[in-house]
């Protein structure tokens, strides 16, 4: 059941791009709904695998992937219209393989290897598709918070990006162990 709520936000990712690279209020409608519905799933799978006793190491990487295509897709069809600045997914796209390749090629962890940093932007990556929304449906009011917010992320993830750098870095000189399992 919650890999089924995951895969209901892979679903959701092209539809989302599509309204996201449009400009007008129907499109904006239709994107808030998506966004929603994407949010929902996210809160619900985690709790949903947790109680049925079926969290695994599979599954943690399947949410991720979901979140990162959703939320990335939706700032690159941003970027396309200029609400954007393209800097915000590509940073996001070289911290999420930063963080696939550290946890499982370079840490061989058999999951993902999350900090606390990388945690929250991956929770805050999800606001400026939805204020931007807002922004379209009349609350224009925002859009200087909304350009904060998307340069903060950006000199956050490369912040959290040099913390996993310099973790890995650290760490290569340690005696190697059995991998995590």
């Amino acid at each position: 059941m919650a890999n089924a709520l995951t895969a209901i936000r892979f679903l959701l990712v092209v539809p989302f791009a599509f309204f996201m690279a449009s400009g007008d209020v129907r499109s904006a409608v239709f994107a808030l709904i998506i966004w929603v519905v994407a949010l929902l799933t996210d809160f619900l799978d985690g709790p949903v695998a947790r109680r049925r006793n079926s969290v695994t190491a599979l599954s943690g990487t399947f949410d991720h992937t979901a979140d990162f295509l959703f939320v990335t897709s939706g700032l690159f069809a941003g970027a396309v219209r200029g609400v954007f600045p393209w800097i915000l997914p590509v940073v996001i796209v070289a911290a999420f393989s930063q963080y696939v390749i550290d946890s499982y090629w370079i840490h061989r962890h058999s999951r993902l290897r999350g900090s606390k940093l990388g945690r929250y932007n991956g929770m805050l990556y999800f606001v400026p598709t939805c204020m931007e929304i807002i922004i379209r449906l009349g609350a224009r009011f925002l859009q200087p918070l909304l350009t904060v917010l998307v340069w903060a992320l950006v000199g956050s993830t490369l912040v959290s990006m040099g913390q996993r750098l310099r973790h890995s870095r650290l760490t290569e000189h340690l005696p190697a162990g059995p991998p995590e399992k």
